[in-house]
This record gives structure tokens, sequence and C-alpha cells, in this order.
């Protein structure tokens, strides 16, 4: 059986670890500097980091279409050093008006490198190891998540330092831009021939159907994440409990990972997205129903159990539905659509939660979740079965 961890591949797995390493070691301590340094109130800090997810979803579309229209590597390098010095920046911000338009243009490099850097992963995978490899690339992400803010917290406890953080980002962001300029990418056709303007290079049309599924899980974990902390303190009196929460979601992320990639490589890609789902909409009822601290911990860590099998499995969906010249429009496409749900989380928990109640939210998170089973048992299993084209 060819090798899966190639050089190349654990190159671009490396260097997307080091990407999401220095996102995560500043993600959860932004709220603190911008109160602390210029005395931003809990509004402001909303609308000054909201800035960057809005930049990365309006990209990544377009991101898709020039990884396909162009040489990889080269958009790639290009997309990786732009959201390593947008760092620097935040070191040269001296007001809070300045470092929002920082944190906003950070958003365009970090969605494009995204797209980038997993299409090429796809790339200098060897094929028969391809719905494997796209599971274990995740789990770059899921230890990042998991390391990055425990890290960045003890070494603000230890040194008082913003700025240090700020360099250790740089730095380490930067080390995975030297990284992926030593990969080797092979040579493909790249997409030529297409209208002037066309939706289709832009957007995967022909996963439609799985883009509905990943809206889903998206507006449940947007639901979740964004309230989960405040929910925690509010209403169960767990006082900085929420680091655990996260920690034991990431575990979840990465042992079911590890374990799916044994279905994964035997090419049960939907009944591993299936299994995933279902374990999902366990964890989200639990959240959802039973409101004691045991129950807070252990739905992280089903809920993790559960996306860690459903997300690698759905994004092999998206990449087995596009021919090999438009992988990054499939990769892009998957993002968009997971985005969105997240977004559309956010605004649709928060209007619930001031309507109602906290619990109002995350019923809405279960409701769509189990809407999301559906749909993928009832359609898009059969539809994909017809559809995939590799």
């Amino acid at each position: 059986m060819e090798k899966l961890w190639n050089s190349n591949y654990t190159k671009v797995w490396i260097a997307n670890f080091m990407l999401f390493f220095s996102f995560m070691l500043l993600m959860p301590l932004f709220p603190l500097y911008l109160s602390e340094t210029y005395g931003a109130d809990k509004q402001t800090i909303g609308i000054v980091l909201s800035g960057y997810t809005i930049t990365a979803l309006l990209i990544r579309p377009f991101s898709g279409f020039i990884v396909d229209s162009f040489p990889r590597k080269m958009v790639l390098l290009i997309c990786y050093s732009i959201f390593a010095l947008f760092f620097a920046g935040y070191l040269a911000a001296g007001s809070l008006v300045l470092f929002a338009v920082v944190r906003t243009l950070h958003g365009a490099p970090f969605g494009a490198t995204t797209v980038a850097n997993s299409t090429v992963a796809i790339d200098v995978l060897a094929p028969s190891r391809r719905t494997e490899g796209i599971a274990y690339y995740g789990l770059a992400n899921n230890i990042a998540t998991a390391i990055g803010p425990t890290v960045a917290i003890y070494i603000l406890n230890f040194t008082g330092s913003f700025t240090l953080l700020f360099v250790l980002a740089l730095l380490f962001a930067i080390a995975g831009f030297v990284i992926d300029t030593t990969v080797d990418i092979p040579k493909r056709e790249t997409q030529k021939g297409l209208p002037a303007i066309s939706l289709d290079r832009f957007f995967l049309l022909s996963a439609w159907s799985e883009s509905i599924l990943m809206v889903c899980f998206g507006l449940s974990w947007g639901v979740l994440s964004t309230y989960v902390a405040i929910y925690a303190k509010e209403e169960l009196n767990i006082i900085g409990g929420t680091g655990l929460f996260f920690f034991l979601l990431a575990l979840g992320l990465i042992l079911s990972r590890l374990a799916g990639t044994r279905i994964l490589r035997k090419g049960l890609i939907r009944l591993n997205a299936g299994i995933g789902m279902v374990v999902s909409l366990i964890g989200y009822l639990i959240f959802a129903t039973v409101h004691v601290e045991w129950a807070y911990y252990t739905s992280a860590l089903i809920i993790g159990l559960g996306n860690g099998r459903m997300f690698p499995s759905v994004q092999n969906m998206f990449i087995n539905l596009a021919p090999n010249s438009r992988r990054g429009t499939a990769n892009s496409t998957l993002l968009v659509s997971w985005d969105v749900g997240v977004g559309l989380g956010v605004l649709c928990g928060g209007a619930l939660a001031q309507a109602f109640n906290y619990h109002a939210s995350f019923w809405c998170a279960w409701a769509v979740t189990f809407a999301g089973v559906v749909w993928f048992f009832a359609y898009v299993w059969r539809s994909y079965g017809r559809k995939q084209v590799q």
C-alpha cells in the first residue's frame, strides 16, 4: 500500500498546525487585550472581532477559484506570507481603530490560506490514502485548538505580556510558511474554457445538498461555541470551566478522527458520516436537556466524538464530487457552507436567548442538528452515490 505520511504531506500537515496554532494563541485572549489596552466594552469587542470572520467568509469562494486557476504552490505561499505578516500589524496598531482594521483584513489571508493549504494536502496524498489522509489532516486543527489557548494563558499569566504572544504568533506563522516553501506539488490541469461569469466557478453546484448539510451542523456549532461560556457562568455557576469544555471537545475530535480512519480506509464514507451525525445529535440532546455540570462536560466530549467523524467524511464527499482541477472550489464550498451556518447560529442563538433564554438557543441547535441528520439519511445518502465522480 502507498505511504500515507509521505514527506510532502507531513510538511503540509505541520504547516497547517502552525497556521492554526498561531491563530489560537491569540483568539481567546483578544477580548481581554482589547479591554485592558483600549478600554473597549463588550459590544465594541464583538464588533471589532467579528470583522475577521466576515472577510474570511467573503474571500473563500474566490480563493477556491484562484487555487484552481493558478499554480497552487504560488497561491499558497502568497496567501500564507500575507497571513503571517499581519501578526506584525497587531504590534504596530496604536489605536482601537487601527487594530480593528488589521483584524478585519487579517481574515482574508486566513480564509484563503486554509483553502489553499488543505487543497495542496489533497494533491500530495497518494490516491489510495486520500480519504484517511483528509481525516488526519484535520487533526492539526484539533490539536492546535486544544493546546493553543492553554499555552497562551500560561504565557500571559507568567509574563503578563501580550506583546510576547503577538511575536510568538508571528514566528510560528513564519515557520509554517517556510515549511510550505519546501513542498513539492505535482503538476496538474488548471481550469480552462469556462465562461467569464459563472456561479459554478466559485461554488461547487453538484454539492448543493451536502452544503445544506454543513449549514445545519455549522449552525448548531455556532450556537454552542458562542454561548456556552456565558451559559455555564450564569446558569450552571461554572466559573473558568470553558477551557476544560473545549479541551474535552478537542479530545473527542482527535479520538474520533483516529478511530474513523479505519472506516474511511475501507471507503465507507457515508457510514462514517452517518455515525458521526447521530453521535453529535445525542451530544446536543444531552446539552439541551440536562442542566448539570457532569452533562455540560460529557456533552462536550460526545459532540467532539461526533463532529470528528462527520466533518472529514463530508469533506471527502465534497472532494469526490469534484474533478481534480476543482478541488480548491470543493474545499472553499465546504468551508463557506460551514461558515454560513456558524454565522446563522450566532445570530439565531442570540435572538432566541434574548427573547426567551439560553435553553431555547440550545434546543434550536439540537433541532437543526436533527434536521440535518434526517436530510442526510433521507436524501444526501442516495444522491451522493449517484453524483460522485471519483
